[in-house]
C-alpha cells in the first residue's frame, strides 16, 4: 500500500517514513512542492498525509486538488489547533484531523482503519494523466491545465489516448482510425482531421499549443514540451 506523504518538514517525514515501512507501507513525497498533483498522479497512493503550512500552497489547496480527481483517503496533520482549520479540512474533502504532537501507533492504526472503510477504492479507477503539466481526466472527458478547464468529445479523447500511449512516436493516420473502428466509432478519413483539428484547437484555448504536431504522410504525434 502507498501513502504519499504532503509534508515539507524532514524530520516529521523521515519519522513518519521509519514507522510506516515498518507497517509495510511504501512510503512518498512531492519533491517540488509546486509540482504535487503531478507527483501525486504519478504515484497513485492508496493514501494521503497532508500538513496545512506549505511552500507556495497550503495544505487545503492540496487537498481540493486531489478531491477534483480522486477520493483517496486523506488525514490532516497540523500543529494548529484553531476549530476552523478542521471544518476547512473536513470541507475540503479530508477523512480526519490529526494534531501534532501525535502518537505515531495511533496515528497508522487510524489510517488502517480508513483504508478498512475505503477498500472499494481501486489504484485503477483513477484514470488520470498528466501531460506537459495538464491533467487529463479520461473518466469525465477533461482536461485542466493550469486554470483552465475544457470537455472533449468521446472521440477527441480516444484519439488523445492513443496519441498518449506512444508520447513522442509518430502515430499514423491508418492505425489512429483502425482502433476507431475497432472501438466501433465509425470513421473515415475526413472525420479524423476533423476530429483531430479540434482537438489541437481545444487544447489551444487553454494555453497548449503545438503539442500535437502532423508528420507530414506519416501520421500524427502528441509531444512533450520543455520546460
Amino acid at each position: 500500500m502507498k501513502v504519499f506523504v504532503i509534508e515539507d518538514d524532514n524530520a516529521i517525514f523521515e519519522m513518519l517514513k521509519e514507522r510506516f515501512v515498518q507497517w509495510s507501507f511504501d512510503v512518498s513525497r512531492p519533491e517540488d512542492f509546486q509540482k504535487v498533483m503531478s507527483t501525486f498522479i504519478k504515484e497513485k497512493p492508496h493514501f494521503v498525509l497532508i500538513d496545512i503550512q506549505l511552500p507556495a500552497y497550503d495544505g487545503f489547496h492540496w487537498c481540493r486538488e486531489i478531491r477534483r480527481i480522486s477520493k483517496v483517503p486523506i488525514i490532516f496533520l497540523s500543529s494548529r489547533d484553531h476549530p476552523m482549520d478542521m471544518i476547512m479540512a473536513m470541507q475540503m474533502g479530508a477523512d480526519d484531523f490529526v494534531q501534532k504532537p501525535f502518537h505515531l501507533d495511533v496515528l497508522v492504526a487510524k489510517v488502517q482503519a480508513l483504508l478498512r472503510r475505503t477498500n472499494d477504492y481501486q489504484e485503477d479507477s483513477m484514470d488520470i494523466s498528466n501531460w506537459n503539466g495538464a491533467i487529463i481526466d479520461f473518466a469525465k472527458g477533461e482536461i485542466t491545465y493550469i486554470d483552465k478547464m475544457i470537455d472533449l468529445t468521446k472521440n477527441e479523447l480516444f484519439i488523445l489516448r492513443v496519441l498518449l500511449q506512444s508520447v513522442d512516436k509518430i502515430v499514423s493516420r491508418d492505425e489512429l482510425m483502425r482502433k476507431l473502428w475497432d472501438d466501433e466509432r465509425f470513421v473515415n478519413d475526413n472525420t479524423l482531421s476533423v476530429n483531430v483539428n479540434r482537438l489541437r484547437s481545444k487544447l489551444e484555448e487553454i494555453g497548449l499549443a503545438d503539442v500535437i504536431i502532423t508528420k507530414k504522410g506519416l501520421g500524427y504525434m502528441a509531444v512533450t514540451r520543455e520546460g
